[in-house]
């Protein structure tokens, strides 16, 4: 965020301290990994144009983004297998 001027880069928003957690860093080649020093896989966009440039790369790509948040491997702890005869009264 220090290294560019608080403006959306795709609507042209300007903000301020009072609305800057509207303002998000966008990877422009969509790998979080990927972060050079000199910022140039970044851009600042304000969340409706983030959220929009994330659906639009989903349709090209054939991936929703929220697929691609969601890949987890089910939980298979069962942490309350036990309760029912703990609570149990005789």
């Amino acid at each position: 965020m220090k290294m560019y001027p608080w403006v959306c880069g795709r609507c042209a928003r300007e903000f301020t301290r009072a609305n800057l957690s509207e303002l998000t860093v966008h990877h422009r080649n969509h790998d979080h990994d990927f972060n050079p020093p000199d910022g140039s896989n970044w851009e600042l966009l304000c969340l409706y144009c983030h959220d929009n440039e994330h659906s639009r790369h989903g349709d090209y790509t054939g991936v929703a983004a929220a697929d691609a948040e969601d890949r987890h491997v089910a939980a298979t702890a069962h942490p309350f297998a036990g309760l029912r005869s703990l609570l149990k009264r005789d």
